[in-house]
């Protein structure tokens, strides 16, 4: 079976820069796997996609190497087991709020005897190679969301979790939901109490030696996250990247031809 390359990244005590795709095309993937990220994952749960998007987009980022992953609609044994017989080796799974749930999730990502996940890997046979059924326990890394007020509540029990990989941050939803409202939902937090429940997280999964991931809007925001502790952090994606260099492209364009006529006027003698 392939290696999961980040771990290999962990065990070399480096983090791990991860890639997010919401666009539900092929073309779009492969542009993104090529760019130099270390892992990549679809998001199944607010992506504009659904799974017979997921498994060319799969097949799409082959090539790169890039370690490929999928954050799953919700805590579903049918989309977790489908994502991992379609070649995922990462799995993210949303609102985990109770150690019963982080149970319930690492239970569905591994096979007998450390789990219930069902024998049948369809792509991943051919996209991972063989031995997946001994070693697809130990390589395929399994994160759970932190997201709410309730998580928080119950974050260390679920960082005990007997199999679980990791926790993965959604500063969105956890800010809506730890601030009762406060703060409007969204990445790259200042607030000194978000930022205390960052590093909070961080020393959780450091305690339980597990790892930690956040998701990030800025390269610079993921850059500080990681001198914090994360050990894998998610910089934009495909959406906000595109959005943001098209809105940089018109900006020049527009900027450009106003200086140009400014000057036209002024070599007129024009006012």
């Amino acid at each position: 079976m392939i290696k999961n390359k980040v771990r290999q990244l962990w065990a070399e005590g480096k983090p791990a820069l991860h890639g997010w795709l919401s666009i539900g095309n092929p073309f779009t993937a492969e542009i993104m796997a090529a760019q130099g990220y270390d892992a990549i994952s679809i998001d199944w749960q607010h992506g504009a996609l659904e799974y017979s998007d997921v498994l060319p987009m799969f097949q799409a980022m082959r090539a790169s190497g890039v370690t490929i992953g999928a954050r799953v609609p919700w805590l579903d044994p049918a989309a977790i087991m489908k994502a991992l017989d379609a070649g995922a080796m990462q799995i993210i799974c949303p609102m985990i709020n109770t150690p019963e749930q982080a149970a319930e999730f690492v239970s569905y990502l591994r096979y007998p005897p450390h789990g219930q996940r069902s024998f049948g890997p369809t792509r991943a046979a051919y996209a991972q190679g063989g031995n997946i059924h001994v070693e697809a326990n130990t390589e395929i890394t399994g994160w759970a969301m932190v997201e709410t007020k309730e998580a928080m509540a119950n974050l260390d029990r679920i960082a005990a979790t007997p199999g679980l990989d990791g926790i993965y941050v959604g500063p969105a939803d956890l800010t809506f939901s730890l601030c009762d409202g406060k703060y409007p939902p969204g990445f790259d937090r200042e607030e000194p109490e978000m930022i205390e429940a960052l590093q909070t997280i961080v020393r959780t999964c450091q305690k339980h030696g597990i790892k930690a991931a956040l998701h990030c809007g800025t390269a610079e925001y993921a850059a500080r996250a990681i001198d914090w502790g994360f050990n894998m952090t998610t910089v934009s994606g495909d959406t906000r990247l595109l959005a943001s260099a098209a809105a940089a492209s018109v900006k020049a364009f527009r900027d450009a031809v106003s200086a140009t006529a400014t000057e036209a006027t002024d070599d007129k003698g024009g006012y």
